[in-house]
């Protein structure tokens, strides 16, 4: 049995690149973002059937999701293990203001190690959004998933499978809008795409 898993981050807001939004309550998708997401659903229109759409709980996540779902005919569930990371005090917080910090810093070094005051750490961020995934191939998924999650939890989820240390998670890029694409089994894991989108 063999899981093809595509990995979407969300669309664009308007505190991308210039917030760390994290959890908190809002964060609309932009009209950039609503373009990704239309984008994504025409993407997945094309593609071969989808079984189901698993969504964080978060506002930008759920929107995108709910977009594609509405083109595709396929309802999005709310999954709390794709939620974003918690990122505890740092939420909300400039990412000017957060390069002053030297434990930010040292974040953004040592993914493995440090623990945001307050919030989770990325091992623990990543282990559920795995946990999830894994619990769908042990109990014999074999269909096409939508998972449309943040960053960093699909950076942890590709690096776990893939079998990279948490502090290489700043190697590669997850843009708003993307697509990275793995397929999960009990095999294994392999990854057929990353951080594809719109040209």
């Amino acid at each position: 049995m063999t899981a093809k898993v595509h990995l979407i981050r969300h669309g664009a807001h308007d505190d991308v690149g210039q917030v760390l939004s994290g959890r908190s309550a809002r964060s609309p998708l932009s009209a950039a973002g609503h373009s990704q997401a239309q984008w994504l659903a025409a993407y997945f229109a094309r593609e071969e059937p989808i079984a189901a759409i698993h969504a964080s709980p978060r506002e930008r996540t759920r929107a995108t999701a709910e977009i594609i779902g509405g083109r595709i005919g396929v309802r999005a569930q709310v999954v709390d293990a794709l939620d974003e990371v918690d990122f505890g005090a740092w939420t909300g917080r400039s990412f000017d203001e957060l390069e002053r910090d030297a434990e930010w810093r040292e974040w953004n070094r040592q993914r493995s190690a440090v623990r945001p005051p307050n919030g989770e750490k990325m091992a623990e961020a990543t282990a559920r959004a795995v946990g999830h995934l894994d619990a769908l191939v042990q109990r014999g998924w074999n269909g096409t998933l939508l998972c449309v999650s943040h960053c960093d939890i699909i950076r942890g989820v590709i690096a776990h499978y893939l079998g990279l240390g948490l502090d290489r998670l700043l190697a590669f890029d997850v843009d708003p809008g993307s697509v990275s694409t793995l397929l999960i089994g009990n095999w294994g894991a392999r990854l057929l795409k990353l951080n594809g989108g719109q040209e």
